[in-house]
């Protein structure tokens, strides 16, 4: 796609499903995410769930990048798994959209950029599992879920970032503390994924995919964080790469 001067990329974001008080179905998203992304220099585009399969396809070839947004919880028959009684607020259509919307990214070098039900869902997609509940299933874990009560700018713990990785050389730094929403987390990665990050209890909190231009995702919630530098560079990073792809692909 061949930009005009000035124009910014448009950066697809992924949606929930909810329902208004007066009962009406919703194509729903937070607007920190899309704030995240005008800040950075993209056109911002909500992707509805639970459109046809071709229908998506003939989205993605418009758009330049994509972020996959929080949410709830990825069904666990996406990853061979049991229902565990804290998993909520799963929607298959949602997982259907974002895994064929993953798939895609990575075989046609869109960069993308993957938060919190984000993370997951990408590990999920390309053959990764997750704990059904950190605290329940994984021993010596600490606290991740800092929600309801919590603001959303709590900076809940630190990170350590990977020497090397992609996300390392984007916030400049070999720690960073962040926010933390998720009670589920990274049990098995997936084969080709790259972990880049992790809490002080071990658990992954930040994935890439090497050899793409920008496929990173976080298990922390940067949109909410974006008064510091470092969190709002992952953002302008993606938007920067993505118009950056989409005007090579246009002179090719």
């Amino acid at each position: 796609m061949l930009h005009e001067a000035m124009t910014p990329p448009l950066v697809g974001l992924t949606t929930s499903h909810t329902t208004s008080q007066s009962g009406l179905a919703q194509v729903s998203l937070t607007e920190a995410y899309v704030n995240a992304l005008v800040h950075a220099g993209a056109a911002p585009i909500l992707i509805p769930i639970g459109l046809p399969e071709t229908t998506l396809q003939a989205i993605i070839h418009r758009l330049d990048g994509i972020v996959f947004t929080g949410g709830g919880d990825v069904h666990p028959d996406r990853y061979a798994s049991q229902m565990h009684p804290l998993v909520d607020d799963i929607d298959p259509s949602r997982d259907q959209a974002e895994i064929q919307l993953i798939h895609n990214v990575c075989k046609e070098n869109i960069p993308f950029l993957g938060i919190c039900r984000g993370l997951q869902v990408i590990n999920v997609a390309l053959g990764g599992t997750l704990y059904e509940d950190i605290l329940d299933q994984r021993p010596n874990s600490q606290r991740h879920q800092y929600s309801p009560g919590w603001s959303r700018n709590h900076l809940a713990h630190e990170v350590q970032i990977q020497s090397g990785s992609h996300l390392a050389e984007i916030l400049g730094t070999k720690t960073a503390s962040v926010n933390s929403f998720h009670h589920q987390g990274i049990r098995e990665l997936a084969n080709g994924l790259r972990a880049t990050a992790v809490a002080p209890d071990g658990l992954i909190e930040a994935i890439e995919l090497p050899g793409h231009p920008f496929a990173l995702a976080v298990q922390w919630h940067p949109e909410w964080l974006t008064e510091d530098e470092a969190m709002q560079r992952l953002f302008r990073e993606l938007v920067h790469t993505a118009e950056t792809v989409s005007l090579h692909q246009a002179t090719i």
